[in-house]
């Protein structure tokens, strides 16, 4: 049974955020809010909780895992970018954008597009994400709430705790965050692509 913290939207309680952050170097898989709507997210080198991640979400080796990022800083370690991708990604970063773009050596083979080797990318606007990440020290493996067979991702938070309880080791409760996705950028091409619409807004890509 998982376990439940209720952690304010805007005024996250740090002793709530270290004790969230020591499940996920423990290997824990736990759902947390975002700008956009409630995630999945494990620690980036845990090859064990990914799988959990994998089983739960159902998903194919095409799809496009993301690092949470609390800022820009740790992009060139993980991803391989231009001076005009960087600029772009200065403007529309945080917020509800993930953008994919090829990933470097220090991804997680497993997390990795198997022909493109391509990374989602994400800074977030939500301060709880935001304090698990300057707590973590690092960028947190995610995937968005969508169970099989479903096209959006869950935002009601008692559903998500009657339905998932079993299945992760953490849910931070922090009320209604969202019920949209982010809206997918490709970088990769040299021209932006929008992949998935969703939250933000789409057309400064078209």
């Amino acid at each position: 049974m998982s376990q439940i913290f209720e952690i304010h939207p805007e005024n996250p309680q740090p002793r709530l955020i270290r004790q969230a952050v020591e499940i996920l170097r423990r290997g824990g898989v736990i759902i947390y809010p975002t700008d956009s709507a409630y995630a999945l997210g494990c620690h980036i080198q845990d090859k064990a909780a990914l799988q959990r991640i994998i089983r739960l979400r159902q998903l194919n080796d095409k799809h496009n895992f993301t690092l949470v990022c609390r800022d820009l800083s740790e992009l060139a370690t993980y991803a391989r970018v231009n001076n005009s991708d960087y600029r772009l990604l200065k403007a529309f970063t945080p917020g509800a954008y993930t953008f994919i773009l090829r990933a470097t050596s220090e991804v997680p083979r497993l997390m990795l597009h198997p022909k493109r080797k391509t990374i989602g990318i994400r800074v977030p606007d939500h301060p709880v994400v935001s304090a698990l990440l300057a707590e973590l020290n690092e960028p947190l493996l995610s995937s968005s709430l969508i169970l099989p067979g479903e096209t959006e991702p869950m935002a009601d938070i008692d559903t998500i705790r009657d339905t998932l309880a079993k299945q992760v080791d953490l849910i931070i409760d922090s009320g209604f965050c969202g019920l949209e996705a982010t809206t997918v950028v490709s970088l990769v091409e040299g021209v932006p692509e929008v992949l998935r619409e969703g939250k933000a807004d789409p057309e400064p890509f078209r």
